[in-house]
């Protein structure tokens, strides 16, 4: 096998290596507002997943930029705590793909991509009208993540869930049950990949 210690690695290997490897990853695609400005930001991020069931929490770590700024969604959810996280299914890939431009702050990735708006239910901040599956969120803790020399790399962050919002057709009403293979949903590979779900099969946990 091969081997790197990652002393020897630059943040964009380390980066290729971990993306790479941690596959698949689904996909955050969050809605967040500046309620001063009134401008909605949209923006998708990988290194997403849940946290619990007790507290119906999500994590998603926003990644800052090389010198160090901190993403719009971040400020966003520091600054307002609320924000709409969307599940990205294939019919949606594209809009989402350009919702990752790097707009000035001013500017809704919303209009850039062609997307519409829909109102929530508890929180301030609007979710994507074309997204299947979308979840209002409010900031539950936050973390900065830091390097060696105390600097903020990553913003990370614990989101309670609000509110859960299912298109009728990926969503079994009398089950209460979500239909995987009606939502098709995408996932992260590395770099500028992303796939679809094959063939879907049931493994049953030792009694």
């Amino acid at each position: 096998m091969y081997h790197y210690t990652t002393k020897e690695l630059d943040k964009k290997t380390a980066y290729k290596f971990i993306s790479g490897s941690i596959i698949p990853r689904p996909i955050g695609w969050i809605t967040t507002l500046d309620e001063e400005t009134n401008v909605v930001n949209a923006a998708p991020f990988s290194f997403t997943s849940g946290v619990s069931n007790q507290v119906p929490l999500l994590s998603m770590a926003i990644l800052r930029g090389e010198e160090g700024e901190a993403k719009d969604s971040a400020r966003n959810l520091l600054k307002f705590k609320n924000g709409v996280v969307h599940i990205v299914s294939e019919d949606v890939i594209d809009a989402m793909n350009e919702t990752s431009a790097p707009l000035p702050a001013n500017e809704s990735e919303i209009t850039f991509a062609g997307l519409h708006l829909t109102d929530s239910k508890t929180v301030k901040t609007p979710g994507i009208t074309e997204a299947k599956i979308r979840m209002e969120i409010k900031l539950h803790d936050y973390h900065p993540v830091k390097d060696s020399d105390g600097n903020i790399v990553t913003d990370f962050f614990f989101l309670e869930v609000t509110d859960f919002h299912f298109d009728e057709t990926v969503f079994d009403k009398e089950k209460e049950y979500i239909d995987v293979a009606a939502l098709n949903p995408v996932v992260r590979l590395a770099g500028p990949y992303y796939a679809t779900l094959n063939e879907i099969y049931r493994k049953d946990r030792p009694q």
